[in-house]
């Protein structure tokens, strides 16, 4: 209700607001990008943006026209869309020139600023488009004898949709031959047609046409081309007449000559085609009618044959003149003399009767005919009874013409042997007939041997060898085979096959014998190909002949030498004499010849090691220590003979077996002439000292055992020592004091013997040292030493007094056991104890027994520190 209020209380002041439509134009050009401005119709309008609320674009409806641009809906600017403007697109009726609008229809809003305004684009063309014919290839047909200056119309001119001077402007030719040019006449719709203008004089029978290139050229800048062929044919005109490539013709006949000889055929030429070079012979009116009916004239071949019958009794000379006539020409003109020879009245005449197929006087024989074979029969007539008459046959060949069977004036002609085509193909042959009189008849005959299938194709080479370098490109040319066949036609022509057994990597082309390899060939695969290959002609049967091929792969250096292992480990004991061969290398390389010679040489250690190259084994030049260096690895290089060389490596260990060959070498005590100070009250049982020593050599050759096997001093089994550790202890109490002396054998575990040294521990009983002087005055003389008889490698086994001692503890032993249960299970304890204490010695006892010489300043620094006290006496 508020609305129609409204309505009716201000009507002027609302329809004040719906002005009349307004219009607008606006210029672009064709193929402009996304985005291009077009025009601002807000400020066009001159309209005032301050005002509330603002003013809205939009265009009126949907339609194709609209896709072309895209409008701001607050500015009111008209920008191009992604949809490319064409306007031979767009306004496809308006190629004769008139203006291309696209037209819009935009409302300006809200409603009381309502406006409809009228929008026109005018599309301005722009040289997008090429001169283009309507045909590839145009075709003119000009006759010969046209007149220079001669105008032709091309009328499949040039199409161009652009306007203007981006239309099409001009034509020329890419080659005028000298002998045209074009010309361009603009018709009143302004369309351009290109004329053919001839220039100079033509003449088909010189060029009968004339192709080149028309291009068509538009305006623009830079101007746009189009072209098409333009082929000229020149149409033939009569402007030639026949004439006889001989015009004066001689013939001699025999007054005897048969009905039909062929006597000569005329030949007249004529350069123009068709219709224009028909030719036809005719007698001229000067010619006989008599003589018209003896010679015979074939108007269309011009042949002139003998058509009756001669008086053989009169010699004479005819003249016939022929007219080779053209149409619309002057007949040209030859002359043909006839020599007619007299022939003496009754002569002989000689008949033949065929027995092989004839014809036109040619017999035809197969050439597999077998020797003998009757060819003609000849029957001489007109011979008097009394009249000798000889016949006999001239000319080379197989033949013979005798009388047959006792029959008078008959002869068979045959002959003598088989014929062969590919020796002789054809022969001629006369009939001789000679009277008393000397008269000579003489026919002539030829024999025209007919060629079979009586030749197998032959190889030039029955067995072909070639060679090829391996890695070969695919479908490499091997060789072209070549057979030939005498025989004739298709019967010699041969096709090439290959073997059924080849292998299908081998292309044989069937026609030309070219042998290609398809791929490429590895001489390590295969070396040698033999396979056969077959040449068979067209003949029925066909015939075949067979021919080896022997392919050999030649090498080439594309294999590296190649060790059997890449790494060697060779086991030698050490002292191995020097040059002894430590281990032999294996090497191999496929390839052959050079290319597979295989050198060896040490790229480390070449001061200490060689390497011989011929059995590649591999040698020390001296003997080797493991205590001085126990491994060595070597890096050994495989070069191959071949250009360029290739190579490989390998590395080489060589590990050097310990051998017993160094005996231990006792660190503690130093010399034989030290000694240690022992308390008389020193119980039974005390470890007193122990001797330390090494051995350089490892596993079983560095295991140490000690034993005692001498004694100076004490009473036997006063000292035991521990055959592993070498530590010594007490084992009787020591009733008297002075100086003890001990033997000990300190040997190894090697093989075949054990090495061993010794050393003397010189014990000093006494509570102190008093005099130092008479000391050493008892290590350096000389007594005799009781030798204990001892094993080393006995455990814990007793000798000497010490089983009798043992012996005498036994029954106390016994009756402990036999009283005290508990007494024998503290035994076993203790005894297990003792067990594992040995072990652990035993063990640590081997680790030092097997540390290297490299630590040997370690070992003199634990010497020093257990002699120290010895040295503070």
């Amino acid at each position: 209700g508020l609305f129609i209020l409204l309505l009716y209380s201000s009507p002027l002041s609302c329809l004040a607001k719906f002005s009349q439509a307004k219009e607008l134009i606006y210029k672009i050009k064709e193929g402009l990008p996304r985005g291009t401005f077009i025009g601002a119709i807000g400020l066009d309008l001159n309209l005032d943006f301050t005002v509330e609320p603002p003013f809205s674009f939009s265009l009126a409806q949907k339609t194709i026209r609209k896709h072309y641009v895209i409008l701001n809906n607050t500015t009111g600017e008209l920008y191009t869309s992604a949809t490319e403007i064409d306007r031979e697109t767009l306004c496809p009726d308006n190629l004769d020139g008139r203006r291309c609008v696209l037209s819009l229809d935009v409302f300006v809003l809200p409603q009381q600023y309502f406006q409809l305004v009228k929008v026109k684009i005018f599309i301005e063309d722009v040289n997008d488009n090429r001169p283009k014919f309507p045909v590839d290839e145009i075709c003119i047909s000009v006759p010969e004898n046209t007149h220079v200056n001669a105008r032709f119309a091309v009328e499949q001119s040039a199409v161009d949709p652009d306007l203007g001077l981006h239309g099409v402007q001009t034509y020329w030719l890419v080659n005028d031959f000298g002998m045209f040019t074009l010309d361009v006449e603009e018709n009143e719709g302004g369309e351009m047609t290109p004329f053919l203008i001839v220039t100079e004089a033509l003449d088909r029978e010189t060029q009968a046409e004339y192709i080149t290139d028309i291009i068509a050229e538009d305006g623009g800048t830079p101007p746009l081309l189009g072209a098409a062929t333009l082929k000229i044919v020149i149409t033939d005109v009569n402007d030639n007449c026949p004439h006889f490539t001989e015009s004066q013709i001689n013939v001699t006949l025999h007054g005897n000559t048969t009905k039909g000889k062929h006597l000569v055929r005329l030949h007249a030429f004529d350069p123009d085609l068709g219709a224009n070079a028909q030719i036809s012979y005719a007698y001229s009116e000067r010619v006989p009618r008599d003589t018209r009916s003896l010679f015979h004239l074939d108007r269309i071949t011009g042949v002139i044959k003998l058509a009756g019958k001669i008086d053989t009794g009169t010699g004479t000379l005819c003249k016939l003149t022929v007219l080779a006539n053209g149409p619309g020409c002057i007949p040209a003109v030859a002359t043909i003399t006839v020599n007619i020879i007299k022939v003496v009245t009754g002569p002989p005449a000689i008949i033949p009767r065929y027995i092989a197929p004839e014809k036109d006087g040619m017999v035809t024989i197969k050439e597999s005919e077998p020797a003998f074979s009757p060819i003609a029969f000849f029957t001489i007539k007109n011979i008097d009874k009394n009249q000798r008459v000889d016949c006999y046959l001239e000319g080379n060949g197989p033949f013979r013409l005798g009388p047959y069977q006792q029959l008078k004036n008959e002869y068979l002609l045959e002959t003598t042997e088989a014929l062969d085509y590919e020796k002789t193909p054809e022969y001629e042959l006369i009939v001789v007939v000679r009277n008393a009189r000397e008269l000579v008849i003489k026919t002539f005959l030829k024999v025209q041997v007919l060629d079979e299938n009586d030749n197998a194709p032959m190889f030039q080479q029955p067995l072909v060898k070639i060679s090829v370098e391996e890695n070969n490109p695919p479908n490499t040319f091997l060789t072209q085979l070549q057979a030939t066949d005498q025989d004739s036609e298709g019967r010699g022509e041969v096709m090439y096959l290959l073997g059924g057994d080849t292998s299908d990597i081998f292309v044989l082309d069937r026609v030309t014998g070219i042998l290609t390899v398809a791929t490429s060939l590895d001489r390590e695969e295969k070396e040698t190909y033999r396979f056969i290959v077959r040449a068979l002609d067209h003949g029925t049967p066909r015939r075949e002949s067979i021919a080896t091929v022997v392919l050999t792969v030649l090498d080439r250096n594309d294999n590296s030498p190649r060790f059997l292992n890449k790494d060697f480990t060779f086991f030698v004991p050490e002292n191995f004499p020097g040059y002894g061969e430590i281990g032999v290398l294996s090497v191999t390389d496929a390839d052959a010849g050079e290319n597979g010679w295989v050198a060896l040489s040490i790229i480390n250690g070449s001061d200490i090691f060689m390497i011989d190259t011929g059995r590649g084994a591999l040698r020390a030049k001296t003997s080797l220590d493991r205590e001085q260096q126990g491994t060595y690895q070597l890096w050994i290089e495989a070069v191959d003979g071949g250009e360029p060389a290739l190579s490989c490596m390998a590395m080489i260990t060589v590990l050097l077996l310990d051998v017993n060959d160094n005996p231990p070498i006792v660190l503690f005590p130093q010399s034989n002439q030290s000694y240690m100070l022992v308390l008389p009250s020193t119980l039974p049982g005390t470890s007193i000292t122990e001797v330390y020593a090494v051995d350089r050599d490892t596993g079983m050759n560095a295991v140490i055992a000690y034993s005692i096997i001498k004694r100076k001093g004490g009473e036997p089994g006063s000292f035991d020592i521990d055959p592993e550790t070498g530590n010594i202890t007490l084992k009787r109490e020591l009733s008297n004091r002075g100086l003890y002396s001990l033997l000990v054998k300190v040997s190894d575990h090697g093989q075949p013997e054990p090495l061993y040294s010794t050393v003397m521990v010189n014990f000093f009983v006494n509570e102190t040292v008093s005099n130092e002087s008479y000391i050493q005055s008892l290590l350096t003389r000389e007594a005799d030493i009781e030798v204990e008889e001892r094993p080393w490698y006995i455990g814990q086994m007793r000798e000497g007094p010490e089983r009798y001692e043992v012996f005498n503890c036994q029954p106390v032993l016994i009756a402990l056991s036999v009283t005290s249960l508990g007494l024998f299970c503290l035994v076993v304890i203790l005894t297990s104890c003792i067990c594992c204490k040995r072990f652990k010695e035993h063990r640590k006892k081997r680790s030092e027994a097997e540390i290297p010489l490299k630590m040997k300043n370690d070992s003199i620094q634990v010497v020093n520190r257990k002699l120290r006290p010895i040295s503070n006496i």
